[in-house]
């Protein structure tokens, strides 16, 4: 998948490099950079058995979907879809942390959403901290709503519910 748009004279430069985005499944040969950015305790052959789970599009029996958000070729991050419902699936999305705040995570969001339309969902939702303002910003430009009550997640952190129709 690739985003590509139109660009005005004044945001000529970030245009083009948002544009160098793209989303892929991961390899097999991507399981040392996995290691490296979010699992340093994993051994290689570990990280590659998991992305051969990620790989099957299913998880706890539901369709799921894990991408590698890649910049000119680099993986960057990822973003995953996981079905909540027949019309419902939740996103999330992860940009390294040296790769933050280059609107990696908004584009890659967006190819994300496309994506799910065309599998058919018509809501997209995200669990999001609430000392996560970088992440609340970008959903509130992306056009989702936040439902006012704050949740726990499975790591117990507090988190907002973001919600957009597709």
């Amino acid at each position: 998948m690739h985003f590509g748009g139109h660009q005005t004279e004044e945001s000529h430069e970030l245009t083009e490099v948002l544009a160098l985005i793209t989303l892929r499944h991961f390899e097999q040969e991507d399981a040392e950079s996995i290691r490296d950015h979010l699992y340093p305790d994993m051994t290689v052959s570990d990280i590659r058995d998991m992305i051969a789970v990620w790989n099957s599009l299913v998880f706890e029996g539901r369709y799921f979907e894990m991408f590698a958000v890649l910049v000119d070729g680099r993986i960057t991050g990822y973003v995953s879809l996981c079905e909540q419902s027949p019309r419902v699936v939740s996103a999330g999305a992860e940009i390294y942390g040296d790769e933050r705040c280059k609107g990696y995570a908004g584009r890659a969001l967006t190819l994300l959403e496309a994506h799910a339309a065309k599998k058919g969902y018509r809501l997209i939702l995200d669990q999001v901290r609430t000392d996560n303002a970088a992440s609340i910003r970008l959903h509130e430009k992306l056009g989702f709503e936040r439902e006012q009550s704050v949740y726990r997640n499975r790591r117990d952190h507090e988190v907002y519910l973001y919600l957009r129709l597709l």
